[in-house]
């Protein structure tokens, strides 16, 4: 917009060098300049006895917080994840009853997910828990139901089946790692039958199909087999099926091979 005829813009006026001030401008914010008496802050500031440095903090304080933290650091290093370190001022308290830890440790494994006797063992012998201790708790909750080999290795056997189609020996394998014995292992697994084993293996050899066509014949062979082997399929159970599947499509020039199982 035009200014009005005649109108002069009136000459700044000067607060402070290199700041200009017109009518109308907001002033400038105050800046405190401790060097100048005549600074309208520092008159402020030596009214109210504060001044450009922090007051100092009093001896006795500062000795109280680094006591404190120091105590806090303390402490901190003297509980480890798994409790007070043995000799430290935090485990000067009541001596814990073996027994009470050990249960704990067994029924915080058994939230997870279910274990059995052997790997409770296994995790109550990592925390130190005496021997004759662990035998104790680990038979109670046997009596009580909380650990059921025979139950946990059913169980295995079924959702391991149908979850990722395993054979009975890989299921036996898995279920001997977990420590479970050899003839709760046998009664397990021989709940899967062979023609369940067997159907399942054709399930798997028909989903891997689709991805091996354009290959050699022979190098499908060996792909498909080596996926039923690592499964726990034999031999002659993986060559029989994994041939039919390709005889159904048309593939020519297979290997022959034999197997004993």
């Amino acid at each position: 917009m035009n200014a009005p005829e005649g109108w002069r813009r009136p000459a700044p006026r000067r607060a402070d060098p290199g700041t200009e001030i017109f009518p109308g401008d907001a002033a400038p914010a105050q800046r405190f300049d401790p060097t100048d008496p005549t600074s309208p802050a520092a008159s402020t500031a030596a009214q109210s006895g504060e001044g450009a440095a922090e007051t100092p903090v009093d001896g006795a304080e500062a000795s109280a917080a680094g006591r404190s933290g120091r105590r806090g650091r303390r402490r901190g290093r003297d509980r480890s994840p798994e409790g007070p370190t043995p000799g430290s001022p935090a485990a000067q308290g009541p001596p814990v009853d073996p027994e009470a830890v050990a249960r704990e440790i067994c029924l915080r494994q058994l939230s997870f997910s279910p274990k059995t006797r052997a790997q409770l063992a296994d995790a109550l012998r990592r925390k130190g828990v005496p021997d004759d201790v662990a035998e104790r708790v680990l038979s109670r909750y046997s009596e009580v139901g909380l650990i059921d080999d025979a139950a946990f290795a059913r169980a295995w056997v079924e959702s391991r089946h149908a979850g990722r189609g395993l054979a009975r020996r890989a299921l036996a394998a898995e279920l001997r790692r977990r420590g479970v014995a050899d003839e709760t292992v046998s009664e397990a697994v021989e709940e899967l039958g062979p023609e369940q084993e067997e159907a399942a293996a054709r399930e798997l050899v028909a989903r891997r199909l689709p991805g091996t066509r354009g290959l050699d014949p022979v190098k499908r062979t060996r792909r498909l087999m080596g996926m039923l082997a690592r499964k726990g399929y034999s031999g002659g159970l993986a060559y029989r099926v994994v041939r039919e599947a390709l005889e159904a499509e048309g593939a020519e020039e297979l290997p022959d091979l034999s197997f004993d199982d």
